[in-house]
């Protein structure tokens, strides 16, 4: 038991001691001047496209829930739309606890509320992040189209390896291969549950090839990372050094963001000082790029915060009779 404390209190601690790591990263080399520079670009900001950019945020997660349904009624359920919105935004804030562990509270919320089992529900959402990874693919081709160049030489200033990535993907695949070859031998009750998760997760998966409205689907896929990308992009009228950014530039931005808003609890510290290393790299400077990164950090963070916070409470009311 101790053992499980252990290592539950290291999943949280160990992600937000690499964001303060990038926190301090950020500031190390920034004198007084240098961070009251950061601190008036922030302060004198135009928050309208701030806010403009947070309202784009909420139809995405609204778009986000009424598309999860396509993927459900084949599977023969039919969750109420709101419940579908409270447990994304349980999801968003969770991951600032631990790193995706919304998922599991986003499936646990249909469970509870919508009687659809974990392991279906949790199929679902592990498809839609293979369809997310798949989009984020396209984008990144997309950069590579236009920017391959600067892509590559940003790359190799920050000592990335992409054929070490790639052993790596092969390494992981090659070992859930052996994993579940040896619980399908397996007759103890926690195999045969493992065995049960990956089932549901399976049949999750095959719902995107079963659903009979695929444009539907692909329609809201579409526009949600259209509006991803165009949140990214209206905060660039907020700063006037970022007013004349090009696409492509934000469009790298973007992609390292997203990237990188995992790596730690809702990507604090890592998230703002990746993205203002692409704009730098655009001859903005260090000040303005890193009031960009955390003006765009903490209204999206702020965002998942209350609405979040307000799903715990609301969810249990509008579902008291069931």
């Amino acid at each position: 038991m101790k053992k499980q404390k252990l290592v539950k209190f290291f999943k949280i601690l160990f992600p937000l001691l690499i964001g303060v790591l990038f926190i301090y990263l950020s500031i190390k080399d920034t004198t007084a001047s240098d961070r009251e520079k950061i601190y008036q670009a922030v302060k004198n900001a135009d928050y309208r496209f701030v806010f403009l950019s947070l309202c784009l945020g909420l139809i995405s997660h609204l778009s986000r829930a009424y598309r999860w349904n396509f993927m459900l009624h084949p599977m023969g359920y039919r969750p109420r739309l709101i419940n579908n919105i409270l447990a994304i935004f349980i999801t968003y804030i969770a991951n600032l606890g631990v790193p995706r562990s919304g998922e599991f509270f986003r499936a646990t919320v249909m469970k509870t509320y919508e009687g659809i089992p974990f392991e279906k529900s949790f199929g679902t959402v592990i498809a839609e992040r293979m369809v997310d990874l798949i989009m984020l693919f396209i984008v990144i081709g997309i950069a590579l189209l236009l920017q391959f160049e600067f892509i590559v030489s940003f790359l190799e200033k920050q000592y990335f390896n992409p054929t070490t990535l790639f052993f790596s993907i092969i390494l992981i695949g090659f070992s859930l291969w052996i994993l579940v070859k040896k619980l399908k031998k397996s007759n103890s009750v926690f195999a045969k549950k493992i065995l049960g998760l990956i089932e549901g997760l399976i049949e999750g998966i095959l719902t995107l090839v079963k659903m009979p409205k695929k444009w539907a689907y692909l329609f809201h896929t579409f526009l949600i990372w259209s509006i991803y990308i165009l949140m990214f992009y209206v905060v660039k009228l907020a700063l006037p050094e970022t007013l004349d950014l090009p696409f492509e530039a934000l469009l790298i931005g973007f992609i390292v963001g997203a990237i990188t808003i995992s790596a730690t609890n809702g990507g604090i510290g890592i998230y703002p000082f990746s993205v203002s290393l692409v704009l730098i790299s655009y001859g903005i400077s260090k000040e303005s790029s890193l009031a960009f990164g955390w003006i765009m950090w903490t209204a999206q963070t702020v965002m998942v915060i209350v609405f979040g916070s307000l799903s715990f409470f609301i969810l249990p009311l509008i579902n008291r009779k069931k």
